[in-house]
């Protein structure tokens, strides 16, 4: 929503849903073929990566999400606490105080494991979904409905890669960690089918109720619109219950599927206490004001570790992975670990769409990488020694 946010004051309403569409069409797109993988093969994206990076290249990784993870983690513990201070109108000194409480309070849900997890969202994001769309009608209303929201020119810039690459971004890491669940599926349908519903549907609409309000008020703060709306209340509950529901799955996904496998440790709990310790230096140092900059970085550099995965399974394995107990595994994987850095350099520095970009590029690296290495040193193909 506050990407959304940011989105809406710099586009009018057709090009903001051509943004939406595409970006959410792309993360979909991009979380379903994953998804599809882990449904069929019962692993997460950080035990396929052994596969493409090696038993240690795996930890590239296992470190990049856990980032992703961590950053997702600070900024939503900085919002919450920046946000009550301005709602309630709170000292500011107590703004540090707020993060260290809902920092750690947040961990709580993840510590409880997948039953606080699915107890929390059966509350909140019903009563969220009501919200927003009380949220949108009255913007609706309060524009003078679809022609006067046609007659708002944005007074910001940004460019259609930079708005695509951000809302991709705003699940980059979701989608890819999203294999902690989807590898559980009954079938590979409903794997996809879930990823689809998910990630156009669910993201789709935060992203678009964020920019539309965004356009109707000019403010890219979705606390702020709501204010402006007269529902400071509403966006108390909403903001909090908004940021629980996704920062219990985020810093769950950092110490399950990220930091447990780089550490070796079966530490579940206290691994989580420490990635929301950090997670609340980095909000405490600023990660509120890193928004737009983050979501750029992760649809740069997520994309391309996923499209590795899926050349090295349907490439090297022919969609049929080995047993990961019995099977040895090199050290470096360094046509993945080389493919990846193709990919992920690529799509930083591209003008383009960056995902688009990465996801090209550390694919078509890795086949070609690959198709080099057995020409001309079949003894050493794929084995990183």
């Amino acid at each position: 929503m506050f990407a959304g946010g940011k989105i809406g004051v710099a586009f009018n309403i057709v090009d903001m849903l051509w943004v939406a569409i595409i970006g959410n069409v792309l993360l979909a797109t991009y979380a379903a073929a994953l998804a599809l993988i882990a449904a069929r093969s019962g692993l997460n994206s950080v035990l396929m990566g052994r596969f493409c990076f090696g038993e240690h290249g795996s930890k590239l990784s296992d470190f990049l999400l856990g980032f992703a993870e961590l950053g997702w983690y600070a900024w939503g513990t900085a919002t919450v606490a920046i946000a009550l201070v301005k709602l309630l109108a709170l000292p500011e000194n107590v703004t540090s105080l707020l993060m260290v409480l809902f920092g750690l309070g947040f961990c709580l849900t993840a510590i409880v494991g997948y039953k606080g997890l699915d107890a929390l969202s059966r509350i909140s994001v019903p009563l969220m979904f009501v919200m927003l769309i009380v949220s949108m009608w009255i913007a609706t209303h309060d524009v003078g409905g679809w022609q006067g929201l046609a007659k708002i020119v944005p007074d910001q810039t940004m460019s259609f890669s930079a708005a695509i690459t951000m809302v991709f971004g705003t699940f980059a890491s979701g989608a890819t960690q999203a294999t902690n669940w989807t590898r559980l599926a009954r079938s590979g349908r409903i794997a996809v089918s879930a990823s689809f519903i998910s990630f156009l549907g669910g993201n789709g609409l935060m992203i678009i109720s964020g920019a539309y309000c965004a356009i109707v008020y000019k403010e890219a703060d979705i606390v702020a619109v709501m204010m402006l709306q007269g529902l400071s209340i509403a966006a108390v509950i909403m903001l909090c219950l908004n940021l629980w529901t996704i920062q219990g799955p985020t810093i769950y996904n950092n110490n399950v599927s990220a930091a447990c496998h780089l550490l070796h440790s079966e530490r579940r709990r206290t691994l989580t206490l420490i990635g929301a310790a950090i997670g609340i230096v980095l909000a405490i140092g600023g990660m509120y004001e890193m928004l737009i900059p983050f979501l750029i970085l992760l649809g740069s550099i997520i994309p391309p570790i996923v499209r590795v995965i899926m050349a090295d399974y349907v490439f090297r394995y022919r969609c049929q992975y080995p047993s990961i107990q019995s099977t040895t595994l090199p050290r470096f994987n360094y046509i993945g670990l080389s493919a990846y850095a193709i990919g992920a350099v690529l799509a930083y520095l591209s003008p383009w769409i960056a995902p688009l970009v990465g996801i090209a590029a550390s694919a078509g690296s890795y086949v070609l990488l690959s198709v080099l290495a057995k020409r001309f040193a079949p003894t050493m193909a794929l084995s990183g020694e």
